[in-house]
């Protein structure tokens, strides 16, 4: 990719020559002018602030507090286009958590040299006190988020995988919410998939994994770090939406191996804790004895099978952006598939001669910290300056062994309302795998994010993306 006429798939085709998946959508803008977008975009907004939608960005003096922005005009793919998406990201949170089961298991894919043994032991996320533990229900990581870019009519890629607690499940709810309450009529006129269903199938899955002694009816709860946490608003909102408690860690004690929950009417017993919490803050006696934020003796609970984790601790081993280079690996040795998927190309830096390919062109890569989230700690080589890729090629000499790299794609673009009228502006998508005991589930949908700013392709909201509604026809017919 170059700076001077980059060639991106456009989603839409055209208003006037739609691919068939927009027609219904590119009909409508036809019929509607910029003011009428507009003003549905402030209107969209006001529900925004009214409902208390923001999220927090970590490092900004005063209030941090923002509404991610919104954009109106949905992002639509054909019944045929995912059952395809649906497919490859199951598969995927199949094979990782048979990768998490297997490590800290037996480790045969380390003992046949699919995936060298060190960048497995040596992982900041692996936990070696926990191997020959099993969770309850045999699931690692219950909700794996799946992050796919398009640069094509059928080529959708992997860019990477989310198996501690992926975010932003609200706001794939919250926009078609806002969505049917702008454009009940669209609604009325076309048949989309809903996503309504999400909460229900999560408390579903939550119960599903509970440990045997807890019944019929197992008590779940949410554990939030707290206010200040930056999807705060999320823990809350599914806490609601799922009819479950949100509690902090001073709301938990462990007693004979059991964990406790302290209410009005007395102690009640949790059987499966949907944790929003890094491992290190999970139990001051078995990870960080500083921590305010966790449970003392939680670890001891769950290892003796008195409560559910969701995700595992240790599962971030498989969010590493060098873990996932292996990925389609995974897949053959575990599943004997071929990926649905795609990952996208990538070198990793700890290997020397990954490292003097990618410092002679860090003009044309885009670098990533194996453990950065955020679309913090990445270098966009086309778009960076001189000096920032000569300060960048310091850092990948120093350390190596925290960084990948891969081209930079022509990412796709959908439809999107600017001040400049409709404007195509690159996108991504995190559709959610659901993993039970006996069951996986994708709700048809997921949070698109937008690169508002153009010509950017970084989407996240930290760094100034905004969301769509994400729509799913309910078949390739008319």
């Amino acid at each position: 990719m170059t700076d001077g006429a980059p060639k991106f798939f456009d989603e839409l085709g055209s208003v006037e020559a739609p691919r068939p998946a927009y027609e219904a959508v590119a009909d409508w803008l036809s019929r509607v002018g910029p003011d009428y977008l507009g003003a549905r975009q402030i209107d969209a907004e006001s529900l925004f602030r009214r409902s208390g939608i923001t999220f927090a960005v970590y490092g900004e003096g005063g209030d941090p507090e923002r509404l991610i922005p919104f954009d109106v005009i949905p992002r639509v793919f054909s019944a045929s286009e995912w059952r395809t998406l649906d497919a490859g990201c199951k598969q995927r949170a199949l094979a990782l958590n048979a990768f998490l089961a297997d490590i800290y298991g037996e480790g045969e894919i380390l003992k046949a040299g699919v995936i060298p043994e060190a960048l497995v032991r040596n992982n900041a996320a692996f936990e070696p006190r926990l191997v020959g533990v099993k969770p309850p229900g045999g699931v690692h990581s219950h909700i794996v988020g799946v992050d796919l870019v398009r640069t094509g009519e059928d080529a959708f890629y992997v860019l990477e995988d989310n198996c501690r607690t992926p975010s932003g499940v609200s706001y794939m709810l919250e926009n078609r919410e806002i969505m049917m309450r702008l454009f009940p009529d669209l609604f009325e006129q076309n048949r989309i998939e809903p996503v309504d269903g999400y909460p229900l199938a999560l408390r579903e899955t939550l119960a599903s994994v509970a440990p045997e002694h807890a019944g019929d009816e197992p008590t779940v709860v949410i554990l939030t770090p707290g206010t200040l946490n930056s999807a705060y608003y999320e823990h809350s909102f599914l806490s609601d939406e799922m009819g479950v408690d949100l509690v902090e860690g001073t709301d938990l004690y462990v007693e004979d191996d059991r964990v406790y929950m302290r209410t009005t009417k007395g102690p009640q017993r949790v059987d499966v804790i949907y944790r929003r919490i890094d491992d290190d803050f999970l139990d001051p006696e078995f990870f960080r004895p500083d921590s305010v934020l966790g449970v003392p003796g939680l670890m001891r609970a769950y290892l003796a099978g008195g409560v559910t984790l969701v995700s595992a601790p240790g599962a971030g081993v498989a969010d590493d952006k060098a873990i996932y280079t292996y990925a389609p690996d995974m897949i053959r040795f575990y599943l004997g598939e071929e990926p649905i998927l795609s990952n996208v190309p990538t070198w990793r830096c700890a290997d020397p001669d990954a490292l003097q390919y990618v410092l002679a062109n860090l003009e044309e890569l885009v670098v990533k910290e194996v453990h950065g989230s955020g679309g913090y700690g990445m270098l966009i080589g086309p778009r960076a300056t001189a000096e920032e890729r000569a300060a960048f090629a310091e850092k990948l000499r120093v350390k190596p062994d925290g960084y990948i790299a891969q081209p930079t794609l022509a990412l796709s673009t959908a439809p999107t309302f600017s001040s400049s009228g409709i404007a195509g502006r690159h996108v991504d998508l995190r559709p959610f795998v659901l993993c039970g005991r006996d069951e996986q589930r994708l709700t048809p949908g997921g949070l698109t994010r937008v690169a508002l700013r153009e010509g950017s392709l970084v989407v996240n909201s930290s760094q100034g993306g905004g969301v769509k509604d994400t729509w799913v026809l309910a078949s390739d017919g008319v």
